[in-house]
């Protein structure tokens, strides 16, 4: 029977032609060979960081599409719950973010920020604004000052971690973050971003930063990522965005946050605060309430057995 199609026998076949290989251009890399760095400075191979030296992360939200692939892989490698359950598994109606926010079984939030002029049907001239937002690990960490069981300890990578069958439920953390970013869990307990610290244990990087695909989130000695950042701001204010701007990068904020930021809006946008303190700074105002309350009490007191003596004396004259 004659085929209906007229194949050449496979040993016939011509191979594919080869491409050339292409000159290099300026300091372009050759293709296929190892490159240091990505286009955006980030180590294109495995950060090299030792114990006792402090890490984070630094977020550039000018490089997030709000993929969501950190929160992915944060769930996965924590084993984290995917919360399917009817109260939890339902559309937000804001944006694409149903996350919402932080809590004690998501350590890793997609937050999406839409300026668009809401009367333009066409929604022209408008932008997005996305971050991946997580615990920044605060250099002065309000939860761990109110910490009342040393359940929160920082780390020899200068992390701020939770020790969960040490945390006795009391949520004083959760008030002392300035962030919101602790939330308790199902088991009662406080959780948050561990850092990865099994992670940072044995070389590795978090799973997070090791999940994004455009190198917005990026992890290394907070040394080295406070220096690609002043280099990536200057980079995009010379492009005209004149609005990049970094968050707690320096000391001036909690004396430097670990996990800190590149916006291009203010904080507030964001959902961040502009002043973030701690809760020891309340203590003068509280004790200074406290001995006003104290003193009116007293004042109090005093008016009320003058009067019950005046009382008692006008009750002895009116029986007489």
């Amino acid at each position: 029977m004659r085929s209906l199609f007229n194949f050449p026998p496979l040993a016939q076949q011509q191979p594919a032609p080869q491409i050339p290989a292409q000159p290099q251009v300026g300091n372009a890399p050759i293709p296929g060979s190892p490159v240091s760095s990505t286009g955006t400075g980030t180590p294109a191979a495995p950060v090299t960081y030792q114990r006792g030296q402090p890490v984070g992360f630094f977020t550039d939200t000018t490089l997030c599409i709000g993929c969501k692939a950190c929160e992915v892989a944060c769930k996965e490698w924590n084993q984290l719950p995917a919360e399917l359950d009817a109260e939890h598994f339902r559309m937000s109606g804001n944006s694409y973010d149903n996350t919402m926010e932080l809590s004690g079984t998501s350590y890793r939030h997609v937050k999406f920020i839409e300026q668009f002029d809401l009367n333009d049907a066409n929604r022209v001239g408008g932008r997005w604004l996305m971050m991946s937002d997580v615990c920044k690990h605060c250099v002065q960490a309000g939860c761990l000052e109110v910490c009342p069981t040393g359940a929160i300890t920082r780390t020899e990578f200068d992390t701020v971690y939770i020790q969960q069958d040490v945390c006795n439920g009391c949520r004083y953390c959760v008030a002392g973050c300035p962030f919101g970013v602790i939330s308790m869990n199902e088991q009662g307990v406080a959780g948050k971003c561990t850092f990865c610290y099994d992670r940072l244990q044995a070389g590795l990087t978090p799973a997070c930063a090791q999940a994004c695909p455009t190198a917005s989130i990026q992890f290394g000695p907070v040394s080295e990522l406070q220096q690609r950042a002043d280099a990536r701001v200057q980079q995009l204010q010379q492009a005209g965005r004149t609005q990049a701007r970094l968050y707690g990068r320096d000391e001036a904020m909690l004396g430097g946050l670990n996990s800190f930021y590149l916006l291009e809006d203010t904080p507030a946008t964001y959902g961040l605060p502009e002043a973030p303190h701690l809760p020891s700074r309340n203590l003068p105002t509280s004790g200074g309430l406290g001995v006003v309350a104290a003193v009116l009490a007293g004042i109090a007191g005093v008016l009320a057995m003058r009067k019950r003596r005046i009382d008692s004396v006008e009750s002895s004259e009116e029986a007489r």
